[in-house]
């Protein structure tokens, strides 16, 4: 079974056979169903079905030349509702699975974001070789385990207008150190050793949390898994209509990346409010739009 299926409301599937029933539901009345030929008798095919709103569950095989469904794996799925990032994408079948991760670089992280791309059959039908560079609109999500709810940070618009400038001018010297700016370089350098130096100062008097307001960590050996700090936009308790389980659905913005993260009611500590923050550790997921720029 897979371990995220708590998240979307299914925590009390524990047996084989549990899981048996529930794939088979998917499989007899899916929601969406997609295929693709991949050769003249092997035809991939992805039955989703949802459970709660935006939530749902894939389930991904083959139709061998007899017509059998073989299932190669499924998994929870969340679907982003707003944009995320407009940037470069790659996507890279994984080893151990017939699924594919995609990974963007978006300069608002610093770093190589890689997530597990929920829309493989659209990839597919690319018809193009793994690590090609695809500009297009992506939605991220997250599902976590477990989670809290932490006090947001006190700010107005004086505070919101400088932490917007230097996010600007910050983004700005990463692009051009991207393209080989030794002066963007140097800047960039001095500004780590600044903040350092601000950051040993205050944690002395502050508490951690008080200083660092969001953060993005890759968290584990898993490629997408990541622990997060962000602060709530909006959120929303859904209901899961098989399990009649609640979730909790957050879109939050973290490092200026808004992403919405889904959670058991049961496994959050704390109440949800707008301003407040999330802190927990996220399986990444990505829908990508690879028609539009």
């Amino acid at each position: 079974m897979h371990r995220f299926l708590r998240s979307i409301g299914f925590s009390h599937i524990n047996t084989r056979q549990d899981m048996d029933k529930l794939l088979g539901i998917i499989m007899n009345e899916p929601d969406q169903t997609k295929k693709i030929a991949l050769s003249k008798n092997h035809i991939y095919t992805e039955f989703t079905k949802e459970f709660a709103s935006h939530a749902g569950i894939v389930v991904r095989g083959e139709y061998d030349e007899k017509g059998f469904f073989h299932i190669e794996h499924h998994f929870p799925y969340l679907k982003g509702t707003i944009l995320s990032t407009v940037s470069d994408i790659t996507v890279n079948k994984r080893v151990d699975t017939d699924a594919f991760t995609g990974m963007c670089d978006d300069i608002r992280l610093g770093i190589s974001m890689i997530f597990y791309l929920q829309n493989a059959v659209d990839y597919l039908m690319l018809d193009c070789s793994d690590n090609t560079p695809h500009k297009a609109r992506t939605y991220l999500s997250g599902l976590a385990l477990e989670g809290k709810i932490l006090l947001g940070v006190e700010d107005n618009e004086e505070i919101k207008r400088r932490k917007s400038y230097r996010t600007r001018m910050r983004n700005q010297l990463i692009a051009m150190a991207k393209s080989g700016d030794q002066d963007a370089i140097d800047n960039l350098t001095i500004d780590e050793i600044d903040l350092s130096a601000q950051i040993n100062r205050r944690i002395r008097t502050e508490d951690l949390y008080s200083i660092v307001e969001t953060s993005f960590i890759p968290y584990g050996s898993e490629s997408d898994n990541y622990q997060i700090l962000g602060t709530i936009v909006n959120w929303s308790c859904v209901k899961n209509q098989y399990s009649g389980e609640e979730i909790y659905q957050l879109l939050i913005s973290c490092n200026d990346i808004v992403l919405t993260i889904g959670i058991n009611k049961d496994s959050l500590v704390g109440e949800p409010m707008i301003g407040r923050r999330f802190k927990g550790i996220i399986w990444m997921q990505g829908a990508v739009d690879f028609q539009k720029i």
